[in-house]
Parts: C-alpha cells; sequence; structure tokens
C-alpha cells in the first residue's frame, strides 16, 4: 500500500520551492517498453539515458511514494567522483586497472551531471568545489600520506589527490581538530531533492509516464504486479535501493542502512568566514562511523552520519526528529565547530540507503528474461547511480560502450543472512567500529585491536 506521508522529513524537501501532493493513477497502461521500479536518481537517470537514446520507446516509471522520497531526496548533498570497491580494487595489483577505470568514469560523472542540469536547466544548487578528507588526529596524518602515495601508484596525479598541511587545511576548514587533509576537485555539492525533482519534471516533459503511489509488489518475466493492476512489459528494471525488501522475492538482496543528517539555521557570513568552505567544497574524515557535511547555497550547515540497522530490515518512512541518532550527529557537529554555539539546528532527518553484501555497486541485465537492475551504494549513490544508469542503459539497448566495460557489470552480491544473524552482524560491526573511534579520539592512537576486527568483520 501507497504511504499517506509524501514529505520525507528532510531539509531538502523542505526546501523547495513546492511539493505537491502525489495522486495515485486512475488508469495504469496495459503495456510498456521499458518499466522502471523506483522513482530515484537510478530509476530516473536510466529513463533519462533510455529516452535519450531512443525517443520512441514507450518508458513507465512506478513510485511507491513520490519522486525522491527515497534516499534521493535526504541524502548529504555530495556528487562525488568516487565509489565504494574502488580503494580495495587500486590496492590489489591485478586489479588497478580495473579500479582506475572505474574511478575515472565517475570523475566524468561529476561533470556529466553538471552538464545536464545546465543543458536542461535543473538548478540542484551544483557547485564543483572538491571535497576535503580531514585528519583529525595525529596518526591520521602518516596513514593519509600513505594513501596518497597508493593513488600516485595508481596512476592517480596531482590533478585528482593533494595534500594539504596543518594551516592550508584549517584555511579551507576551521574544523576541530585539523592536522592537514587530502583535497580532490571530483566532487560536487548538490541540492539533492532539486536534482531528483527537476529530473522527474524533465522526465515528464520528454514523455515518461512516472506513476506516483503505485507501490510494485512483486514482478517476474514480462509482468509487473502494482497496488492498481498489472503492467505487461518485456524490459523491467528494479531501481529501489532500501526499499528493495518490500518487493516479493527481493528479500536480503539489500540491507536497509539508515543516515542521518541535521542541518543549521542559516549562519551570517562572519561565521562562515572563520568556518571556510568557500568553494562550498563538501567534507569529512577518516572515522569509521562516517560523517559528512556541506555548506549549502543559502548559507546552511548540512552535516550527517551513519545511522542504525533496524530487525528484520524495518523501514520507517520518516525517522522521528528527536530520535537519539540525530542527537549524536548533531552532538558531532557542534564539537568539530564549537564556534556554532549559539546557532539553532533548524532540521533532522534520516533515511534509508541499500547496502549490498559486497558493499559495492553493480549493474546486471538479462536480455533472455528483459530483468535488470542498478544499486548497491552504499550512501554514495548521487553520482555513482548516474553512471550505473548509463550502463544499464547500454546493456539493454545492447550497446557496447566504455561503460558496459567496467566492473561492476553483473557483479551481484549473495544475500545477506537472514535474522537474527544480520542484525547481530551489524551491531557487533557498529558496535566495533564505534568503540574504535572513541578509543583513538580518547589515546589519540590506532586502535589496531578494535581496528583489526572491524576491518575483518567489515571485510
Amino acid at each position: 500500500m501507497a504511504s499517506e506521508t509524501y514529505d520525507n522529513g528532510s531539509y531538502w524537501f523542505a526546501s523547495l520551492d513546492e511539493l505537491k501532493k502525489p495522486e495515485a493513477p486512475d488508469q495504469l497502461p496495459n503495456q510498456v517498453d521499458v518499466a522502471i521500479i523506483g522513482a530515484g536518481f537510478t530509476g530516473l537517470w536510466t529513463a533519462y539515458y533510455l529516452k535519450q537514446a531512443s525517443p520512441n520507446l514507450d518508458i513507465a516509471v512506478f513510485e511507491a511514494n513520490t519522486v525522491g522520497f527515497g534516499a534521493s531526496g535526504r541524502n548529504g548533498g555530495w556528487c562525488m567522483g568516487w565509489a565504494m570497491g574502488i580503494e580495495e580494487m587500486i590496492r590489489q595489483p591485478d586489479q588497478v586497472s580495473a579500479g582506475m577505470a572505474i574511478a575515472r568514469a565517475m570523475e566524468d560523472t561529476v561533470d556529466e551531471i553538471g552538464r545536464v542540469c545546465q543543458a536542461e536547466n535543473i538548478d540542484c544548487h551544483f557547485a564543483k568545489g572538491g571535497t576535503l578528507t580531514v585528519a583529525t588526529r595525529h596518526f591520521d596524518v602518516d596513514q593519509m600520506q600513505a594513501n596518497l602515495a597508493v593513488y600516485r601508484k595508481a596512476g592517480f596525479s596531482e590533478d585528482d589527490f593533494i595534500w594539504l598541511d596543518e594551516a592550508e587545511s584549517q584555511q579551507r576548514l576551521n574544523m576541530t581538530p585539523n592536522y592537514g587533509a587530502i583535497y580532490t576537485p571530483h566532487c560536487a555539492s548538490i541540492h539533492p531533492a532539486r536534482l531528483v525533482r527537476g529530473l522527474g519534471d524533465v522526465l515528464r516533459r520528454k514523455g515518461v509516464s512516472i506513476y506516483e503511489q503505485t507501490p510494485v509488489t512483486r514482478f517476474q518475466q514480462g509482468k509487473l504486479v502494482t497496488a492498481h493492476g498489472n503492467v505487461n512489459a518485456p524490459v523491467i528494471l528494479r531501481a529501489t535501493e532500501g526499499y528493495t525488501d518490500t518487493i516479493k522475492g527481493e528479500a536480503r538482496k539489500l540491507l536497509p542502512l539508515y543516515s542521518m543528517m541535521v542541518a543549521t539555521e542559516p549562519l551570517p557570513d562572519t561565521l562562515w568566514e572563520e568556518i571556510g568552505l568557500k568553494q562550498r567544497e563538501t567534507f569529512g574524515d577518516r572515522r569509521r562511523m562516517t560523517i559528512y557535511g556541506q555548506r549549502t547555497l543559502n548559507n546552511r550547515f548540512a552535516f550527517g552520519g551513519r545511522g542504525d540497522y533496524l530487525f528484520g530490515s524495518k523501514i520507517l518512512s520518516v525517522i522521528p526528529t528527536d530520535d537519539p541518532q540525530l542527537d549524536a550527529v548533531e552532538r558531532t557537529l557542534r564539537e568539530l565547530f564549537p564556534m556554532l554555539e549559539g546557532y539553532k539546528v533548524t532540521n533532522r532527518w534520516g533515511g534509508l540507503m541499500g547496502v549490498p553484501r559486497h558493499w559495492r555497486p553493480s549493474v546486471t541485465f538479462d536480455q533472455k528474461t528483459g530483468l535488470g537492475s542498478a544499486g548497491g551504494y552504499t550512501g554514495e549513490g548521487v553520482a555513482a547511480s548516474n553512471l550505473a544508469a548509463r550502463i544499464l542503459g547500454d546493456l539493454v539497448l545492447e550497446n557496447q560502450s566504455s561503460v558496459t566495460e567496467l566492473a561492476w557489470v553483473d557483479d551481484t552480491a549473495r544475500r545477506w543472512e537472514p535474522e537474527p544473524i544480520r542484525w547481530i552482524g551489524t551491531k557487533i560491526i557498529r558496535g566495533i567500529g564505534s568503540m574504535a573511534d572513541r578509543q583513538e579520539s580518547i589515546t589519540n592512537r590506532p586502535a589496531r585491536f578494535l581496528g583489526g576486527l572491524f576491518d575483518m568483520f567489515y571485510g
């Protein structure tokens, strides 16, 4: 059943010029050429590139709620030229070239999204200011410089990654503590809801049908079953990320993991002079329990951190604003930026991301059955979804291209373990990661035992 809640609770949705109430369709078509499940970034980008390549295709997107209701309209707004799995690949001699191919494609994807936004007049506040990974412990410096050496050996140049010493890093971002940073220009700060909603509007103008309030309950070769009736389609593509468990037969393919965010009131220019982020750079650090932040176009601080997993892959449509995990995110923001004392956090929200068992994206399509999917971005999907959609589109149209040669193709993961094993496993990983981060912040020394355990379980 479709949800009656269509506001996802995020600052991004709250700041839209308009948020229309979605209406369930009076009638669904009997047949379409391509049926796409999910009106987030992956589903909409796939529709966009398929329609661009083959304008006569009859494409329909089926969405359980409203365009961008899920992760696409709630995320941290990082359009980043990187993806899960690249780091591990470039460290293995036999996978360096494959990892670099994905990395270069991701870097190009950041510019591709900017190009499409300009061409289609989508004002998503795109600002390619790059991203900073900050050393917040003394020992981070040596480890990060060692990582930079690995990047150089793999083939990255100073145009891709550079080291900023303590003074240079603090000039860009006055975070406490800050002992230096790795900077890459391959990232843009965006307003994710404006991008996903704008993309939906573009598709409608191009003749793509988007059926909101139309949850898909199951699908099989040639047929889609929805709450409002069945639709026949020779090509059916799933783009559901953290909501994949809601479809019969798709359970445990992706783990629905929560991420939490807060946003401040607009901050005065004098305070931003003190904080930095003049180019609207995004930023994070090396802690295991990931954090991420950006400066919005209207001078708010948007900041987030990884949340929890709920037993049985339970899905909450909207995160309560008094959730204790949101308290932890706000507390971290204020610890890193003590100059925010006296300024209000006005928005608190969270949402799902999709995590595959092998922790990296994948794209698959079977020409015989017409069934395909893309996803598994593990919280890094703003740009990765665009690349995955272009891969999926080329696979559907049987176009051999540079992107269809990437290692994401058919790199499908096994399903997650049944309960209570996966709940226990996620609790162990999160608990060990939190303890290791806390120990390192207190001792300013690497938590070798806990860190090793975390890497073992995480891997």
